[in-house]
C-alpha cells in the first residue's frame, strides 16, 4: 500500500526562479530553486512546494 503525503505548504509564483528560507525564526539556509519545465519544485529542506501560476 502506498501513502501519498501532501506538501506542508504550496506557494504560487510568478517566476520560474524562487528562494526559500523556511520562513519564521527557525527556518533553514536560503536556497534558490528553479521551477523548470514542469513549473513546480519542492524545497529539499522544508518540503514547501512552489508552483508556477497558470501551469
Amino acid at each position: 500500500m502506498s501513502t501519498v503525503i501532501e506538501a506542508p505548504e504550496t506557494v504560487e509564483c510568478d517566476s520560474r526562479e524562487v528562494s526559500c528560507d523556511g520562513g519564521g525564526d527557525l527556518g533553514h539556509p536560503r536556497v534558490y530553486l528553479n521551477l523548470g519545465e514542469a513549473g513546480e519544485v519542492v524545497c529539499p529542506y522544508c518540503d514547501r512546494k512552489f508552483v508556477l501560476k497558470g501551469a
